[in-house]
């Protein structure tokens, strides 16, 4: 009788695109959750918002600084955001910009969110992120400042 059942179950829908006529390119963002930072409800909404405006998410969940900025490589991906409720976001902030500056990519644009204390966000910055979104950002935000800002490094 389990088998029946669990051959009924759904296990969610995989995201997808809206029909969007463009001749742009699609946004190509790479989204992490790093160490041991499992709580992603938030930064799935966030996602879902990114794929609704047209970008291409690829999500790398539980993943070390260096996985992410090689796959921020591998996709050729011109946004890296990281999403960080657990506390650690200044070393992983730090981290991550050191990495990037390993790779060649610091040009690429990156930013954090989640539970961020207002004071932090400047020492982010100075690390070399582009963009910190605390508690109570709106995801809307978070699209308009990546397609304005990624406009700006294309055009």
């Amino acid at each position: 009788m389990a088998s029946e059942k669990s051959k009924s179950m759904t296990w969610g829908t995989p995201l997808r695109s809206p029909a969007v006529e463009s001749t742009a390119p699609r946004i190509k963002v790479v989204f992490g959750k790093l160490r041991f930072d499992a709580h992603d409800v938030g930064a799935r909404y966030v996602m879902r918002k990114m794929v609704e405006a047209g970008m291409e998410v690829v999500f790398i969940r539980i993943a070390l600084v260096d996985e992410l900025v090689q796959a921020a490589l591998q996709e050729d991906a011109q946004v890296v955001a990281v999403s960080s409720l657990t506390g650690g976001h200044l070393v992983v902030g730090q981290d991550l910009m050191e990495a990037a500056r390993s790779a060649g990519i610091q040009d690429r644009l990156f930013i954090m969110g989640g539970v961020i204390a207002d004071e932090d966000h400047l020492k982010l910055t100075e690390y070399g992120l582009d963009g910190v979104f605390g508690p109570g950002s709106r995801p809307t935000d978070i699209v308009s400042f990546i397609e304005e800002n990624v406009s700006k490094e294309e055009g």
